[in-house]
């Protein structure tokens, strides 16, 4: 196949909205009339909005778009993100497209330009731009010798703070270069500092804050000179999940003015406009899976103080409305709602309800009346939405995949069930394309990885979760929401904890259960699937509960936690969270847990599939379950590597080839001959 020509990164916005507004009235007048079917295909064009950034007026959204590479036909590797503006007219204009990774995006105080991060042209570190909203080319405005992780401007924009790595020594550096490439492993990962930088000319060489620990979340008061900074110990990611601590510092000398003790995960961190307090979101306690609470102090320090108590939900994102109101993202059940609430925990409303639409991420006006969000439904992925003043409702301002429309959709609803103990589950069924009533369907059950984590009423569909085009093919596609998932209160995602494999598990058998009792399963003919914490699941699923499973495939998976901890680069979260004791305090009761102790139960055929390059889950995981299956030899057993690939797949290739070989496993051993596995070798072309 031919390779299309590619447009190269460009910022000229007059010439690309001609461009866009062309497209869009080629697409009019061709839109197909034949209603289409999900395929790996379609998800692999899939395009997205990863973020928003609401202008100071409430009138207009820049977002990023996340574009995949397109398989056989483009360079293979990860997706880009261009840079886009939408308004209320829903004309967007592209302002930094093509072979590009835009992230950072931030309005201008006076909203006539839009700052970003990128690395363009002759750049040799990702840097800082500023783009005219009116027309013209992006500037360069700031550099650093290594990329710019994260940005925050002075209340009169004269000064920027900023998050960098340390550059390795030049000594290290010419050795390199002679072959020494060694790395001392732990020791020599650099940590992340704080600069502080005049914009302008004259403005001299960014200076560092003496800061101990290592940098994350940065944020500057709106009210005065003071910095909120997320410090962790090292810049291990570890440290950087379970010990970061928010720190007030001068940001004239780097003194540590307060330290506000968060007690456990870290979420987001806001300053109110006036600086007199601070808001974060944070976990309730070392041992709270997820950062979930919403916490407020004093801008000078101070107590915490948690001003949503016993709320049932999971925080998940938060901006300051006004100087003493505090709007949020909310994660109940399945759904999100949008509230406020008062710094003193009081005056609590849902401004926006459950349903209709998944929230993700917001930004609000200047005045806090306008509110622009990141949402997707079971229709589409995440897009822009805006709700200005007054209004009632958001509405949807990006089509980022106008061809969806032409597409067939199986019904995803919300199915509630009792696991065996009495505990109320829920999950998210997508029930088989042209279902016929009374007929039995073949079952996916995709178990989503965490565990702390949850599947949201939104789209569902992706390389590594079969949804619509599973449906498509005549399945029905299951997502549990098991004991130990977020968004249902911090003590059920507690539930879990110390009983790895146990009552969790149980919970995805229950599951199965309840489709079958309602006449929708066949029970002969059930599929497990997931990734990380889910891909213990499927491994658990092929061995432990063998006789409940036809097929499974597994994804970057656990399968012995004798060996796990110890090959893992999160072995204390994986202690505190999830695990309770040490490997050395339960030598028994982790091998117990261990899909690999009952490997003599294996009679489900499985695919086993991981990135060469995984610091989270080992490769190694993936590769004993393989081995001892393989000696066994008393089910068929695949294994896949994907070389270069981490804790997931990003590469265009990898996750098509993800794609289609799941459904080629499913396919052959839940609607197929079964016996020996299909044939090793994919056809990657799309079939017409």
């Amino acid at each position: 196949m031919p390779t299309l020509p590619r447009l190269r990164a460009r910022t000229t916005v007059l010439a690309f909205a001609l461009l866009a507004l062309a497209g869009l009235a080629a697409a009019q007048t061709a839109t197909p009339a034949a209603s289409e079917v999900f395929t790996p295909h379609h998800v692999a064009k899939l395009r997205s909005v990863s973020s928003v950034a609401l202008s100071p007026d409430g009138t207009m959204v820049a977002y990023t778009l996340v574009v995949p590479r397109i398989p056989l036909v483009d360079d293979d590797g990860g997706p880009w993100e261009e840079l886009h503006v939408v308004g209320r007219d829903k004309v967007s204009r592209p302002f930094v497209t093509g072979e590009v990774n835009v992230g950072g995006v931030r309005w201008a105080a006076d909203g006539r330009s839009i700052t970003f991060l990128a690395r363009r042209g002759k750049d040799t570190a990702r840097s800082l731009y500023r783009i005219p909203v009116d027309g013209g080319e992006a500037r360069r405005v700031l550099a650093h010798e290594t990329d710019i992780a994260a940005y925050t401007f002075s209340p009169d924009g004269t000064q920027v703070a900023f998050t960098a790595r340390e550059a390795p020594p030049k000594a290290r550096k010419d050795l390199e270069k002679k072959g020494f490439t060694q790395e001392v492993f732990e020791e020599h990962a650099p940590f992340v500092r704080v600069f502080v930088a005049t914009l302008g000319d004259g403005g001299g060489a960014p200076r560092e804050l003496p800061l101990t620990g290592s940098a994350s979340t940065i944020a500057w008061s709106a009210a005065g000179n003071r910095l909120a900074v997320a410090l962790a110990p090292t810049p291990l990611v570890d440290d950087d999940l379970m010990m970061r601590r928010v720190h007030i510092v001068e940001a004239a000398t780097g003194a540590v003015v307060a330290r506000l003790d968060n007690p456990g995960k870290l979420g987001q961190v806001a300053w109110s406009p006036d600086g007199a307090h601070v808001a974060m979101v944070s976990g309730a306690d070392i041992n709270d899976p997820a950062a979930g609470r919403l916490l407020v102090a004093r801008g000078t320090g101070g107590a915490l103080r948690d001003v949503l108590p016993n709320y049932l939900g999971h925080v998940s994102a938060i901006a300051f409305r006004d100087a003493t109101t505090i709007a949020f993202i909310g994660d109940e059940g399945v759904e999100t709602v949008f509230g406020e609430v008062k710094v003193d925990g009081t005056g609590r409303r849902t401004v926006l309800p459950a349903g209709g639409r998944i929230l993700s991420a917001f930004e609000l006006s200047k005045d806090g009346k306008a509110v622009a969000f990141l949402a997707d439904s079971p229709m589409h992925p995440s897009e822009v939405f805006l709700m200005g003043a007054g209004e009632a409702n958001p509405q949807r301002l990006t089509d980022s995949n106008p061809w969806l429309a032409t597409m067939r959709f199986a019904k995803q609803e919300v199915v509630k069930f009792k696991a065996r103990d009495g505990l109320d589950l829920e999950g998210l069924l997508i029930r088989p394309l042209d279902e016929q009533p009374g007929r039995r369907y073949p079952l996916i059950l995709t178990v989503h990885g965490g565990p702390e984590a949850h599947d949201r009423n939104g789209w569902r569909t992706g390389y590594a979760n079969a949804g619509q085009f599973g449906a498509a093919k005549g399945y029905a596609v299951f997502y549990p929401n098991y004991r130990g998932s977020t968004g249902r209160r911090v003590a059920f995602s507690k539930l879990g904890q110390g009983d790895p494999a146990g009552k969790e598990f149980d919970d995805l058998v229950d599951a199965v259960d309840h489709l079958v009792k309602t006449g929708l399963v066949d029970e002969t003919k059930v599929g497990i699937t997931g990734g990380s914490y889910g891909g213990y699941a499927s491994a658990w699923g092929a061995t432990y509960y063998s006789a409940r499973f036809a097929a499974a495939v597994m994804f970057v998976g656990i399968s012995n936690n004798v060996s796990r901890p110890g090959t893992t680069d999160i072995p204390n979260e994986e202690y505190l969270v999830h695990a309770l004791k040490r490997a050395w305090e339960d030598w028994d009761g982790k091998l117990k847990t261990s899909p690999i102790y009952y490997t003599d139960r294996a009679k489900t055929p499985i695919l086993i599939m991981h990135g060469t390059a995984d610091p989270r889950v080992s490769p190694t995981q993936s590769l004993e379950l393989y081995r001892h299956l393989k000696l066994r030899n008393q089910a068929p057993v695949r294994l896949v590597w994907y070389p270069g690939e981490g804790h997931g797949n990003r590469r265009a290739a990898s996750r098509l080839d993800y794609s289609l070989r799941m459904m080629q496993w499913f396919d052959h051993y839940l609607q197929g001959p079964g016996g020996a596995p299909p044939a090793a070798d994919l056809e990657y072309g799309e079939k017409k």
